[in-house]
């Protein structure tokens, strides 16, 4: 990437300035944010570290310039500028971190980058990269640009500005690549840009489309070396050096392998080296198998020899204590300082089962058959047994990566490569612990939209963290993330079992267009097994066929045909048990022809066999195990009905169009943020919200919050009646808000419809000696509502998750029971409609027991304005609509509270790419 010119110094002070040194009394800069400071991944796949530019950085800036060829300086300044004097490197150096903004990235210890804006006033600034020659290309100036926007909208900019020279034609496609606005103007030979850097859909979709390709990039690296060393590797047998030595070879990787042990002279035949750097060749992926203590100095050794990643089994880290994971976080932070990306540690290892690599880079002597599912497992114990389960159901890999303790590729880098990898078609994860969850729900929404995600979540009734995960307690509900996954369109299943019984489905036959099924088989038994089996599960069996114990080949055949021609079937269920001790080859035969042609899922209970058995396999061109078109078995009736229901689930979710957003039009972001910002300034250390402000804040979204006024005596509740509502005719209730009080269920703590004085001192005596055990009652008067269901509506700001926003039915009862919907923001229409219809009391919403049906569609609108709000505002750490009650033509919100602090750390998924903080940061993990 070429240099764009703009304020290294200032438009007007490009060149070295013999100006009066700046006064030595100034006030201390301002300190730059924690957050600026973040590790990233390059174009190619490497890592680098972006922060804030300090006065140390002398010496390096000076290094750095001296590397910049004479053609880049001269871009950056317009004129030659071969050395730098010591008051430019002072002034480059010494910046206030607010008006005068500079980021350098660093890599092995040096500078090779430095980006920086320089504010003009009137929200305008100045902006202008210097990238080190070697270094263009890798998209440096492309991330320096992301992070310095984001910077400058923290600091109230809205527009940057550079000038350019008109050969610069790399940098002046930068910015019009970034997904910005970009006008130009040209004069005195120069062009200048300017653009404003506010956060629009576009700029977002261009910097995720980055981020997908930068981490895709990582990882295919790794699944695809043309060499790979063992450091560690053994000559003993029944050790893990001389295992992933045997296990790469016998393998039949076709790359080249290579082992370093500097005791022994060959290890299996192969010539043994002291260290990777005497390796004469590049090598492009090291396997470590070492002590952990000796890990650091073969991550140097690496980042010498320019290997690409590390994939280190070696244990000793996290998963011992905290020294351990003192040793890890070192580990990780210099692996990421030397450009490379990191498998582990503690891991089993990776496999790719594509013939033309053919690489067992893991500790398993089980090569998985090919298939069309990837596999990402965290637990290295549970690595081989999983394979092993894989081989014996025929089922079939693409990719495999036992990440252990996952300290620095995750799951979210694996889901960013098998969205583009063609060979995989399906998606398995096995969770232990999710370190970033707001990213794997925005990068699981999409993959979903393309290719099935088979998940298993250990841990899911405590929100635990396994040893040697380095990552935060989710503070969110357990239902919350159960409802991340299914917002995403995520298959969660309970275990591993039931992962591959939904895979094997996923892998090899269609997806159902509904819920209707057709049962077929020769056991009455085993179909009503299968009938009871569906109800619960939410299929509908609309067609079953028993055709007897004595049933051969062709009465099969014609009906299953029959069932799938039958326009009120979407998938076919096929139960064979013979009578007899005999193979079902005519059978099977006919269910894997009828499997391949068919454009309906059929799913079979053969012979209680388990995966994809040879005889319902159908060949496949490329490789696989089993074709598409190949039926799949299960053991038991259930099992088949329970891996139809999950995938026929995930059909549906796919088929239902998410809808848009709440229009931004419709709110008023600017006063809420006026309404934010006065609230912080007069409390820094968070504040509830007056009525006065929630209900301004409210009503920037569109939500009308009816007024309340607190009364301490009768006169006053008279008084606040006629003001409330006597005065245009309309009832008032009176009501006791004390926590001890409110939301009985009784409805003791309330006296509506009180039209007048009289009556009003009537309900005051009434509930004043009701309510007497209470010292402060808290009474309140608000004019009487229209009769309707009461519900609540809430969001949270989660140090993880981001913005949650639930729903459920006001009231005690429904609390206790959990009786609660969650969802993620961004909400859609769908996201929206399903909450109302997931709570187990929704009935109540569309005409229990003869009651009125009330307007979802009303309730769908508010929800989607306080995700909105929600995700504008992290600020809000809590809001509760508390009541809101809602009729068949109407909708009133009776009362709200909100809770407003500063953010200590910005959500995980800023508007910039970063990689995950290392354990211990105080950022994302």
């Amino acid at each position: 990437m070429t240099t764009a010119p703009g304020s290294e110094q200032s438009a007007s002070d490009r060149t070295p300035s013999t100006a009066a040194p700046t006064d030595t009394t100034a006030p201390a800069p301002t300190p730059a944010p924690l957050h600026w400071e973040a590790d990233v991944l390059l174009r190619d796949g490497r890592t680098a570290h972006v922060r804030p530019i300090v006065p140390e950085d002398a010496e390096l800036l000076v290094s750095f310039y001296a590397r910049v060829s004479d053609r880049s300086k001269y871009y950056r300044f317009f004129s030659p500028m071969p050395t730098l004097s010591a008051r430019d490197v002072r002034r480059f150096t010494e910046v206030d971190h607010v008006s005068r903004v500079a980021l350098v990235m660093l890599l092995q210890g040096q500078m090779i980058a430095v980006g920086r804006f320089e504010g003009l006033g009137d929200g305008e600034a100045e902006v202008a990269f210097l990238v080190e020659d070697r270094h263009q290309g890798r998209g440096i100036a492309q991330l320096l640009l992301e992070h310095l926007a984001a910077a400058g909208r923290e600091r109230g900019l809205e527009r940057f500005t550079a000038e350019v020279l008109p050969d610069n034609h790399r940098m002046i496609q930068t910015f019009r690549d970034a997904g910005y606005r970009v006008a130009s103007g040209y004069e005195d030979g120069v062009l200048t840009l300017e653009f404003p850097i506010d956060a629009t859909d576009t700029a977002i979709g261009v910097m995720r489309g980055r981020e997908q390709r930068a981490e895709a990039a990582s990882i295919e690296r790794f699944f695809n070396p043309r060499s790979v060393a063992v450091i560690g590797a053994s000559r003993r047998q029944d050790t893990i050096g001389q295992q992933l030595v045997r296990n790469l070879v016998t393998g039949d990787f076709t790359g080249r392998v290579y082992v370093v042990n500097p005791s022994a002279g060959a290890v299996s035949g192969l010539p043994a080296y002291q260290s990777v750097g005497d390796i004469p060749d590049e090598v492009d992926v090291a396997i470590v198998a070492v002590p952990a203590e000796a890990v650091t100095d073969v991550v140097l050794d690496c980042a010498a020899k320019g290997v690409h990643g590390l994939v280190v089994i070696s244990s000793g880290f996290a998963e011992t204590g905290e020294e351990g994971r003192q040793r890890q976080r070192h580990l990780v932070g210099l692996s990421r300082s030397y450009g490379l990306r990191l498998i582990g540690p503690n891991c089993l290892g990776i496999i790719n089962t594509d013939p033309a690599v053919s690489v067992n880079a893991s500790l398993s002597s089980v090569m998985p058959p090919r298939g069309r599912a990837g596999f990402f497992c965290q637990s290295g114990a549970l690595g081989s047994a999983i394979l092993e389960k894989v081989q014996n159901r025929g089922l079939g890999l693409s990719t495999f990566v036992s990440a252990g303790n996952r300290a620095d590729v995750s799951g979210n880098d694996l889901l960013q490569y098998w969205e583009e990898d063609d060979s995989t078609e399906v998606v398995l994860l096995y969770l232990e612990s999710i370190g970033n969850p707001r990213k794997f729900s925005r990068i699981a929404r999409r993959v979903s939209l393309r290719k099935p995600i088979v998940a298993v979540r250990s841990g899911r009734s405590t929100q635990g963290v396994p040893m040697g995960h380095t990552v935060r307690r989710i503070g969110a509900p357990p239902q919350a993330v159960d409802a991340m996954f299914r917002q995403a369109g995520v298959i969660q299943v309970d275990t591993l079992e039931e992962m591959f019984d939904v895979a094997q489905l996923l892998a090899h036959q269609p997806l159902p267009r509904g819920r209707r099924v057709a049962i077929v088989g020769n056991s009455d038994a085993l179909g009503l097994l299968a009938a009871d089996a569906a109800a619960p599960v939410g299929l509908e069996v609309t067609r079953a066929v028993a055709l007897g114990a004595d049933a051969g080949a062709e009465d099969f055949e014609d009906a299953i045909d029959a069932a799938i021609d039958d326009p009120e079937v979407d998938a076919v269920m096929a139960v064979y048990i013979p009578p007899l001790n005999v193979s079902g080859e005519d059978v099977a035969n006919v269910l894997a022809a009828v499997g391949e042609q068919s454009d309906k899922p059929l799913v079979s209970t053969f012979l209680g066999a388990e995966g994809v058995p040879e005889l319902l396999r159908v060949p496949d061109v490329a490789g696989s195990t089993a074709g598409r078109g190949s039926v799949p078995s299960y053991p038991a009736v259930e099992s088949a009905v329970r891996a139809l229901a999950r995938v026929v689930d995930y059909a549906v979710w796919l088929r239902t169009p998410d809808g848009p957003p709440p229009d931004p039009a419709q709110s008023d972001e600017p006063a809420a943020r006026a309404v934010v910002r006065r609230a912080l300034q007069a409390d820094p250390d968070g504040v509830n919200l007056g009525e006065d402000a929630l209900r301004e804040l409210l009503a920037a979204y569109g939500i009308d919050l009816w007024p309340v006024r607190r009364v301490a005596t009768l006169d006053e509740a008279r008084d606040a009646a006629q003001d409330l509502g006597w005065a245009a005719g309309h009832d008032v209730v009176l009501k006791a808000t004390a926590e001890p009080l409110r939301e009985r269920p009784d409805l003791a703590h309330v006296w509506r419809n009180i039209a007048d004085a009289d009556e009003m001192a009537t309900a005051w005596g009434s509930l004043a000696h009701s309510v007497n055990s209470v010292a402060e009652p808290d009474f309140v008067v608000q004019r009487t509502a229209q009769p309707g269901v009461p519900v609540s509506i809430r969001s949270i700001e989660d140090p993880l998750f981001g913005p949650v926003v639930s729903f459920g039915i006001a009231g005690p009862v429904i609390e206790l029971l959990s009786d609660l919907s969650y969802r993620i923001p961004p909400l859609g229409e769908r996201d929206a409609r399903a909450m109302v219809r997931e709570v187990k009391s929704s009935p109540m919403l569309f005409g229990y027991r003869g009651a009125e049906a009330v307007d979802v569609a009303l309730i769908e609108q508010l929800i989607g304005q306080v995700s909105q709000l929600q995700l504008d505002f992290p600020e809000v750490a809590s809001l509760e609509l508390g009541l809101v009650v809602v009729g068949a033509d109407h909708l009133s919100v009776l009362t709200a509270t909100a809770r407003v602090q500063r953010v200590a750390t910005p959500r995980s998924d800023l508007y910039a790419r970063r990689m995950p903080d290392l354990p211990g940061d105080t950022g994302q993990s």
